[in-house]
């Protein structure tokens, strides 16, 4: 995930009754009184950590994204761009639907149609009542931080029908804040866009279903003014075109994947092919032009290294899990890094610790994702143990050794009171959860084996490809391999507040 050390704090998520949440909206069944047939999807995903981002009812095959962008005027103009954009989604219910929601924050909604068919924009409801015909409203509450389009459509929705929701959107972009208030989602800035959305920051630049269980592929048209770069996800299935002013730069990610990793970063990029893998994976490259001189010279250094790390995490992992690969890099800064699939992002300068970083995530946290946010040290233990792997690899500091510097703080320290299996709304990036991450697989090899840690590594991405894990599945591929009864070290690497006893 997002490759920085966060501080870790407390947050009350609030619960609370909004006009037109909590309205079923259900017909009863024919002969059935009391039995609804058609009802309304869930208005949250089901994490406890965000309760409202995700929703129910339905899973999202592809996003096809038209987005046009601009950016600011110059200084002393405000940071705020301009976007104006059509969402085109293919989704199936798994219910028979009277109405579903979207997760869309910060921007307004003017059409919407369902199969062809348009919807009436309403005002929300009051809970209990009910909205005649085919309609949409949206909830903006920053401070409960609940952001949702409601879409009724007419006629409802039969479970596992071929549906086609298209939704125009469109408004002034800013700089939004995730739950700690640091900088995500789509991130305006002076010259484009650094669109990095971990954990559910997507929501602030096209309407989905916000959660990493609903993985999808995505396909993207960013028209943007002559002389910028728009990159996203994949490959360029075209080349862009210019007419007018405007330049469109497509896109295509044809692989399965969780909405928090899409990008589309806009800037003065210099666009680069100039790597592929061994195993023939294409590397594309976007570097901002405006680089300071000492961080392009370590940029350019660091991504001439992703050939031999694909290579080697191969090797060790098994085949490199996507279409592509490649970087953005922004001479702007959200003060981290981020894995976005195929293209991780980074701020000011890539150094060759945070690439080998990123580019494990591709296997770890976006190939399989965490089924709920609580599972994070899956992703980001599994990045940080990589670096180790890496490192020592290339001659520098063996794993060993980086596993008991972990072990040397001491055990008064603050440092061993992160439950990293279940960290908390505001302790998803906090420093335990990757350095005690990394140091429980690594304690978890010496438990197990070499052979077995990495055929069980290996068998673990095999199995939850494409998908989504937690923790104890985790444990059950390990058990499954080494035949061994893990529960008690995971209980104490995991759950324990205080450092373990080796």
């Amino acid at each position: 995930m997002r490759s920085s050390t966060r501080l870790v704090g407390g947050i009350a998520v609030a619960s609370l009754a909004l006009a037109g949440f909590g309205a079923a909206g259900a017909v009863a069944a024919p002969g059935n009184p009391g039995q609804p047939k058609y009802t309304a999807g869930d208005e949250g995903g089901g994490d406890p950590y965000f309760p409202y981002s995700g929703n129910g009812g339905y899973d999202v095959l592809h996003y096809d994204l038209d987005l046009t962008y601009t950016p600011p005027a110059a200084s002393p103009a405000p940071i705020e761009g301009d976007l104006d954009a059509v969402a085109t989604i293919d989704l199936v219910p798994t219910q028979d639907l009277d109405r579903f929601n979207l997760d869309l924050r910060g921007l307004d909604v003017t059409a919407v149609t369902v199969n062809g068919k348009p919807a009436t924009s309403s005002a929300p409801p009051a809970a209990g009542d009910e909205v005649d015909g085919a309609a949409f409203w949206q909830v903006q509450d920053d401070t409960a931080r609940v952001w949702e389009l409601t879409i009724q459509p007419r006629p409802k929705l039969k479970a596992g029908s071929e549906v086609e929701v298209v939704v125009e959107y469109g408004g002034t972009t800013t700089r939004p804040r995730d739950i700690e208030g640091f900088l995500y989602g789509w991130v305006t800035t002076r010259d484009g866009a650094m669109v990095v959305s971990e954990p559910e920051g997507s929501m602030t630049w096209y309407p989905q279903n916000d959660q990493p269980t609903d993985k999808a592929t995505y396909s993207f048209e960013i028209t943007v003014p002559e002389g910028k770069v728009a990159v996203a996800n994949g490959t360029q299935p075209k080349p862009e075109e210019t007419a007018n002013g405007w330049t469109t730069w497509f896109w295509d990610a044809p692989d399965a994947q969780a909405s928090y990793l899409t990008t589309a970063s806009v800037g003065d990029y210099d666009l680069r092919d100039a790597y592929t893998s061994s195993s023939g994976v294409p590397i594309i490259d976007a570097v901002d032009a405006d680089l300071m001189s000492g961080n392009l010279a370590t940029t350019n250094a660091s991504l001439a290294l992703q050939p031999a790390m694909i290579d080697f995490f191969e090797s060790v992992f098994g085949d490199y899990p996507f279409v592509a690969y490649g970087s953005i890099v922004e001479d702007d800064s959200v003060g981290y890094a981020l894995e976005t699939q195929t293209r991780p992002v980074y701020s000011r300068v890539a150094r060759e610790s945070t690439v080998a970083h990123e580019l494990a995530h591709q296997w770890f946290g976006n190939a399989v994702s965490p089924e709920l946010w609580q599972y994070i040290w899956l992703n980001e233990g599994w990045a940080s143990y990589a670096e180790w792997l890496w490192a020592e690899e290339q001659g520098g500091e063996t794993a060993q050794d980086a596993f008991e510097g972990v072990m040397s703080i001491p055990d008064t320290s603050s440092f061993w009171d992160v439950v990293i299996g279940d960290p908390g709304p505001t302790g998803l990036f906090a420093g335990p959860v990757y350095d005690r991450g990394a140091a429980t697989l690594h304690a978890l090899r010496l438990e197990v084996g070499d052979d077995d840690f990495f055929a069980a590594a290996q068998l673990w991405l095999e199995r939850y490809d494409d998908g989504t894990a937690t923790s104890d599945d985790f444990q059950a591929v390990y058990e499954e391999v080494s035949g061994l009864d893990l529960d008690a070290f995971f209980e104490t690497w995991l759950y324990t507040p205080e450092k373990p006893v080796i």
